[in-house]
């Protein structure tokens, strides 16, 4: 089941949501350094951790999946993201070089024909990086944060999900070792627990991230088939920030 986007873009306007963002966004960047010349994907609840590469990639773009909802980004400038079945996406094959997907496989109902698509959109030798909520944490215990929704995963049991969908994974990371608490004090002391943890208790953290890349060898990945094929609606291109809930059938 989805998370309304209203919720996900409320969550990272508090403080807890403020400092998740920020150590997240770095392990993400440590994992990705350079993306110069390249064109990235945010897919899911991506629009957080895409602003350090705004300026270096050759093209950044974002789709959220219809049944989540749709909200206008970057805020005051021209539109970059859509909206479409994660098992569907609008882009051609091998178009994309790197694909970032944050708040989306553990939602999905198709994590298997989602991570296809990916695979099919991303270039020769492309990247894909993982986030998902681990399964161990107290984060996923509780629905304070967007972390604690969906289907949570171990190390082990995303990257068995990669490799059956023709990627090879290539790092694991790990994220959020501290406590979400809502506490300005706990979070003001967020980051010096993180860089302790992340040595002493990584098995611990909110979020396991895994980077793989895709498969060039044997055959391409086949999708499942669907009941029906999902109607697409294109996001209107405003400035204001209007939230677009939509249903999987693409009615408002």
């Amino acid at each position: 089941m989805w998370q309304d986007v209203v919720d996900l873009h409320d969550f990272y306007q508090t403080p807890l949501g403020a400092v998740t963002r920020r150590l997240l966004q770095a392990r993400i960047r440590a994992l990705w350094p350079d993306v110069t010349g390249q064109s990235l994907l945010g897919l899911g609840f991506a629009t957080p951790y895409l602003a350090p590469f705004a300026n270096e990639a050759e093209r950044v773009l974002a789709l959220m999946p219809a049944g989540q909802g749709v909200i206008h980004w970057p805020m005051g400038q021209r539109n970059l993201v859509t909206f479409a079945d994660e098992t569907e996406l609008p882009f051609q094959d091998f178009s994309i070089d790197r694909v970032l997907m944050v708040h989306a496989l553990e939602s999905s109902e198709h994590p298997g024909d989602m991570l296809r698509e990916a695979w099919r959109v991303l270039s020769g030798g492309g990247r894909l990086m993982v986030v998902v909520p681990s399964r161990r944490s107290i984060w996923s215990l509780t629905e304070r944060t967007p972390f604690g929704f969906g289907q949570s995963y171990s190390a082990g049991q995303l990257s068995r999900l990669l490799r059956s969908t023709s990627f090879t994974p290539l790092q694991t990371a790990r994220a959020l070792h501290f406590m979400p608490l809502r506490s300005r004090a706990w979070l003001s002391g967020a980051p010096g627990w993180e860089r302790f943890a992340n040595n002493w208790f990584a098995g611990l953290a909110g979020a396991v991230i895994i980077e793989a890349t895709k498969q060039l060898y044997g055959a391409k990945p086949v999708k499942a088939a669907r009941r029906s094929k999902p109607v697409l609606v294109p996001l209107p291109n405003v400035a204001t920030g209007r939230v677009v809930p939509l249903r999987r059938d693409g009615l408002t």
